[in-house]
């Protein structure tokens, strides 16, 4: 008997749904699921409408909201465009690359690919591209070419998602409409405030604005104030700016209060568990710094045998934050503590940061030991983790265990403390051992006064007491990475990874230039960096190199993906010691517990939160940086004009920034102030070089600088260069030898330069177009390359010249860096010249030419001429001179023409050969003609001036670097 087969049901497009159990367990009424509608587009290879999708996907009619808010979700996630006619299409065949906006003050701005997206390489957006959006938004950015700086450059089809729904700025009246302008630089809108909107704020005021109407190409954004702040110098305002700037949480919600309030004040007995020990007898003690009041560590050791026995005892946080209650909660949110001047923001609330947390000494506190065996080597032998009950025996101070272990104490901890300090020493060689990068650097503390405002800025000097906490530290975080790691356990680790090619690139090439070599190949080791480190400790720019050494590393991060701590030379690394202020060191603490218990924790998607929490950090540091510029700069306003000396702390295209010397301020000195020079930035040496000048200005420079300002609302201090300094003048000099020396070989007397046109005139008149006056005793030589001594320097400069005589004009625009003491005055009138002057540089001097009639007879140069010229004669270039005057400079001064005859009286001296027929000077008028001889009272001293630039081979650029380094 024949069988008939039933026809089967072919199962619709949407049960075809590879995804279709998934999307059952999280929604009763599924949806098809994004990666099978990505899915059903691609397929079909063509943009298609929503109505068309659903229904293909049959989507019934009481889905179709929900199916529209899905499709809505895809746009905002950068995975299909519904582009201008309401078509639904793939991203990706669009060529478009989601991004996120990073603006920049001067009004441009980047597109920053995410991971996986396109080349990876930033994307510049020009300023009518970033009206558009403001500074965090996400797109869809198409490439759409190259800048003339050779940068690829895009174009924002489709804003994803606004990152800015409120800012804070001063608000302003202007034409009758208010604008708010933010103090986020990086944001470069004037929010336009609606009629009404403005809350009563008065003009110039800090105001918080809630954004009611995003930009686009066409319009500016639209908002209403929502908070008025203050006055912008009000005491704290700094703080209340950067809060919001950065989008600090600040403000606990009321659950979490409410949830700290009921938190017990002190340890329950109910609250152990078997599992928890009784260290309460434990003689732990807690070191921090002075203004310390949350104490998270503990420590204790003694010795056993030829090692020791560490404890580590951290507040057990994890005990009062159960994961997802409202403190978790906030606490993830904020990631962080964040530690102002005089203000802390902290993760958790007081009662718990400050309270029940706070291993405050004398009180039972809840904790989480990390228990070591370390052998006399610095190996941690054994440890084991348990949750236990202490009882802090003191709270000591760095400065305060520091001076018992040098003057001694009668203090019962002192035996105690030499304990934890014998085994310092041997982590200390463990460290040195193992190539731990350590560097040297200076941290600062502000002093306020009453006001509120910086008294002084002083130095925090690093002691043995703080290392001896940070090895104990390091050691514990050491193990909890072990422990996770060999417990299979997924965790966020603190990964710092080694330089890259590019980074490690352009450090041996600065290395180079200073006689340094790192080893280690193309793949460095921290023992390699801290062989180095070693190296330049003690030399005059160990800065420079430690910074050169600190850039070429990359920036530390939270990950779940080990890679190992690069430098501390550790193959694994979490943060588990400070779970009152660090998120990490708190989801580290529950993951140990889990393991204790034969658990797992599971937070969530690991990846995401170590995102997360890197982000918090670098949060915290920009909105540290923020306030702390804004009160040096506030301090320094006060200083505008005065005079600092100070080291060149970083190199850029647009000038260098300089730290000053025991007032730790940085300011900038901008390329412009530099010098009359075009001047360009060396990015391998780091350094901004002159073109025609040679002055280099490297990281590391010593400068002497003037305060020019001091701008509150960029928080910038600006500096010029003080060019009176012998430091200035000698990096001048020294530029000059360099560019002068095989110059000046070459020259002849009576010739010209080879390769320079009017290369026989002598050093130039000043910049600025004044008359050079003389020059006092006490100055520094000129550059030695510019001319030819014929005599010991020594002997140049005797004595200064009288006030009186530095007002007289040159008797010519040609002078030399003696600044021409010979020169007569603009009326013609004989100047004298007193005695006791110096004698001046010997070398090139130009004899006067002969009178008229005394051919056969050596020429009298007029600087010598003693006697007054003879009624009604020429005198313009006749310089009475006492008898007991120094000799004439024979530099490379050229003497003023002499009178058509001879005075009567004036002894000639005897001619030698070279000065018998003088040459014929030769001056260079525009058009390139050749004009001649120029008399001095004859031209204005600025023209003359004006010649010497355009003719010289750079000696006025030479001298105005003079005290510029």
């Amino acid at each position: 008997m024949a069988q008939t087969s039933k026809k089967q049901k072919s199962p619709s497009l949407r049960e075809q749904d590879p995804f279709l159990e998934r999307e059952k367990l999280k929604y009763s009424n599924p949806l098809p699921s994004r990666e099978f509608i990505m899915q059903i587009l691609a397929e079909q290879g063509v943009p298609l409408f929503p109505g068309e999708l659903a229904s293909m996907l049959s989507i019934h009619g009481d889905e179709s909201s929900f199916f529209e808010r899905r499709l809505r979700a895809m746009e905002r996630d950068g995975e299909i465009i519904i582009n201008r006619k309401g078509a639904v299409c793939v991203a990706q065949k669009l060529d478009l690359i989601r991004c996120k906006v990073s603006g920049h003050r001067d009004g441009f701005g980047f597109a920053m690919p995410d991971e996986g997206e396109g080349t990876g390489s930033d994307i510049f957006l020009p300023e009518r591209e970033m009206r558009k959006v403001m500074h965090g938004d996400r797109v869809m950015v198409r490439p759409s070419g190259v800048d003339r700086r050779g940068r690829q450059e895009g174009r924002i089809v489709e804003v994803l998602e606004h990152a800015v729904t409120k800012l804070v700025g001063r608000i302003q009246h202007e034409r009758g409409v208010w604008v708010v302008r933010p103090e986020d630089r990086r944001i470069n809108h004037d929010i336009l405030i609606e009629p009404g909107g403005d809350a009563g704020a008065k003009d110039g005021q800090v105001v918080m604005v809630d954004i009611l109407q995003q930009p686009d190409a066409r319009h500016q954004p639209v908002g209403k104030v929502a908070e008025v702040l203050g006055n912008y110098a009000d005491p704290g305002m700094e703080i209340e700016i950067a809060l919001r700037k950065h989008a600090l949480p600040h403000r606990f919600p009321d659950d979490a209060l409410a949830q700290a309030k009921e938190t017990p004040k002190k340890v329950r007995k109910k609250d152990w568990t078997k599992d928890r020990v009784d260290l309460r007898e434990l003689p732990l003690v807690t070191i921090d710094g002075e203004t310390a009041r949350d104490f998270d560590d503990a420590v204790y050791a003694e010795q056993q045998g030829k090692g020791y026995r560490l404890v580590v005892a951290i507040a057990d946080v994890s005990f009062y934050v159960q994961p997802g209650d409202a403190l978790d909660k906030e606490a993830l949110d904020r990631g962080t503590s964040v530690y102002f001047p005089r203000r802390v923001i902290p993760m958790l609330p007081e009662a718990l940061s400050n309270g029940i947390c706070s291993l405050n000494p004398d009180v039972e506190r809840m904790c989480m030991v990390c228990d070591m065996q370390i052998n006399a080597k610095g190996e941690v032998k054994k440890y084991k983790f348990y949750p236990a009950v202490m009882q802090s025996k003191a709270r000591l101070t760095y400065n305060q265990v520091w001076d018992w272990l040098q003057n001694g104490t009668d203090h019962p901890m002192l035996p105690q403390v030499k304990d934890l300090y014998a085994l310092f020493k041997i982590l200390l060689a463990a460290r040195s051992k193992r190539g731990a990068i350590e560097f040297d650097s200076v941290e600062t503390q502000m002093i306020f006064n009453e006001q509120g405002k910086i008294e002084r800025i002083v130095p925090i000097v690093r002691n043995d007491a703080h290392r001896l906490i940070e090895e104990c530290m390091l050691a514990a975080n050491v193990c909890s990475a072990d422990f996770l790691q060999k417990n299979g356990h997924k965790a966020l680790y603190r990964v710092h990874e080694g330089p890259t090619e590019e980074k490690l690139e352009n450090l041996r090439t600065y290395l180079r230039l200073v006689g340094l070599v790192l080893g280690g190949g193309d793949k460095p080791s921290a023992k390699d960096y801290g062989k180095l480190a070693e190296q330049i400790h003690g030399r005059p720019d160990a800065p420079v190199l430690q910074t050169m050494l600190l850039r070429s590393m990359q920036q530390a991060v939270y990950t779940p993906d080990n890679h190992g701590h690069f430098g501390l030379a550790y193959e694994a690394y979490t943060h588990f010691t400070s779970p009152i202020r660090r998120y990490p060191d708190l989801l580290v603490h529950r993951a140990i517990k889990a393991v204790l218990k034969g658990g797992k924790y599971k937070p969530g998607k690991w990846a995401q939160l170590g995102v997360h929490c890197s982000m918090t950090e670098r949060r915290a540091d920009d909105a540290s940086r923020d306030v702390e510029s804004w009160l040096k700069t506030y301090y320094m306003r006060d200083k505008v004009g005065e005079i600092f000396q100070g080291k060149i702390s970083a190199v850029t295209s647009f000038g260098v920034f300089v730290l000053l010397d025991d007032v730790y301020v940085e300011g900038l000195v901008h390329i412009s102030e530099l010098g009359k020079d075009y001047f360009h930035f060396k990015k391998d040496v780091q350094a901004i070089v002159g073109e025609k000048s040679g002055v280099q200005y490297r990281l590391g420079d010593v400068l002497t600088v003037k305060v020019m300002g001091a701008n509150l609302e960029s928080s910038q201090v600006d500096f010029a260069l003080f060019k009176d300094s012998p430091a200035a003048q000698e990096a001048a000099e020294g530029a000059a030898e360099k560019r002068g020396s095989a110059r000046s070989s070459r020259r002849r007397r009576g010739g010209k330069a080879e390769g320079s046109a009017g290369s026989h005139v002598a050093a130039a008149a000043p910049a600025s177009g004044e008359p050079p006056e003389s020059k006092p005793a006490g100055l520094p030589p000129a550059p030695a390359g510019r001319r030819r001594p014929a005599q010991p320097a020594g002997e140049r400069r005797a004595a200064s010249v009288p006030a009186a005589d530095q007002a007289a004009k040159p008797a010519e625009g040609k002078m030399s860096a003696a600044k021409a003491e010979s020169a007569a005055p603009e009326t013609g009138t004989p100047a004298t010249k007193p005695a006791g002057l110096p004698a001046a540089p010997k070398g090139r001097t130009r004899l006067a030419k002969p009178a008229v009639g005394e051919t056969g007879k050596a020429p009298a140069p007029a600087a010598r001429q003693t006697s007054k010229p003879v009624e009604g004669q020429k005198a313009e270039g006749a310089v009475s001179k006492p008898a007991s005057a120094p000799a004439a400079p024979k530099g490379r001064v050229r003497s003023a023409k002499p009178a058509e005859e001879k005075p009567a009286g004036a002894s000639a001296p005897k001619a030698s050969p070279a000065a018998a027929k003088p040459p014929v000077r030769r001056q260079t008028a525009k058009g390139g003609q050749d004009a001649p001889p120029a008399v001095a009272p004859t031209q204005e001293p600025s023209q003359t001036q004006s010649a010497a630039r355009k003719r010289g081979s750079g000696r006025s650029i030479v001298k105005k670097r003079a005290g510029e380094e």
